[in-house]
């Protein structure tokens, strides 16, 4: 009977992700192109091996104990680490990272994004180039999980993590909007908090898949329309579905043609965060991320990503 080392290969974490993912042994199979028993079995090996139960049978789901639980999480891990080796080493070998992934929040400019995309792909079009979005602390996370190579739009403080260095892009400066048919567009100025907490805020849910969530501007008890990005926000706030701090940029065009009707807000709270952007040192940046560290010195570059939204 095989070990537990024996049976903890890359190929036996990644069909017991398929098996989570798809809820059943057979949905994996037909995923992998595998007969159901092959999966059964080899999902046996592993139990057998480390004399533990991966998944409850009692219903036609396979769903995971605490203990498959568990290895899945430590596994997803292992696996992310072989393929940051992988990637390594092909660098070290042609200097051009394989992949490079950058998280964006969702506060900065994408038409900027995609501009400097387009221009990277254009000297590098054998590195993979890949954009997630995320929101608040998630963009950190993204960093220092490992997940990415390059956060920009960072707003939180990256503590002491080593390796990891930070430049500024600047300070983003973020207004109160409502739509004019929302029932605060009438209220007069500055707005307490008391009429504040009668009307929904909308709010962007924090990507951040480990810690603790970061919320702004909501006030206790309020009713709140939690959204996946700052450009859906901006769409709820234009529908009247509620009121919400924005980024001035972004809201700047519907404010300019009646869309939106800016409030000013008697508590005091920080409308101007700074903005970063982070990335490691060690190992030393390869050729593509040395490219967009390049990019993000001009200070041109880096106004256009907090400031350059499109127009309504």
């Amino acid at each position: 009977m095989m070990n537990a080392r024996e049976a903890l290969t890359p190929d036996a974490l990644a069909l017991l992700q398929t098996v989570a993912l798809t809820g059943s042994f057979a949905s994996a199979a037909r995923e992998l192109g595998l007969v159901p028993s092959a999966v059964t079995y080899r999902i046996r090996q592993i139990e057998d091996a480390m004399d533990v139960l991966l998944f409850d049978r009692s219903s036609r789901q396979a769903r995971l104990t605490e203990a498959g639980a568990e290895l899945l999480r430590e596994g997803g891990r292992l696996l992310q680490e072989i393929d940051a080796v992988a990637n390594r080493v092909k660098r070290v070998a042609s200097g051009w990272e394989s992949q490079l992934t950058v998280a964006v929040d969702t506060v900065i400019s994408c038409g900027t994004v995609m501009e400097l995309a387009q221009a990277f792909l254009e000297v590098a079009p054998a590195t993979r180039l890949r954009l997630r979005d995320e929101s608040l602390s998630g963009t950190l996370e993204a960093l220092v999980t490992g997940q990415a190579d390059l956060a920009i739009g960072v707003a939180v403080e990256p503590g002491n993590f080593p390796g990891l260095q930070t430049a500024s892009l600047g300070e983003l400066n973020f207004v109160y909007v409502v739509a004019p048919h929302h029932p605060l567009a009438a209220v007069p100025d500055p707005v307490p908090d008391d009429v504040l907490l009668r009307h929904r805020a909308i709010a962007v849910a924090d990507s951040v898949r480990q810690g603790v969530a970061v919320t702004r501007g909501l006030l206790a008890g309020q009713d709140v329309l939690t959204v996946p990005s700052m450009g859906a926000k901006l769409d709820a706030q234009l529908r009247g579905l509620g009121g919400g701090f924005v980024p001035e940029p972004m809201a700047r065009p519907y404010v300019e043609t009646g869309r939106l009707v800016v409030k000013v807000i008697a508590r005091s709270v920080v409308r101007a965060p700074r903005m970063t952007y982070a990335w490691r040192s060690t190992p030393a940046p390869g050729r593509a991320l040395q490219w967009w560290l390049a990019q993000l010195e001009s200070k041109t570059t880096r106004q256009a990503l907090l400031q350059r939204h499109a127009r309504a």
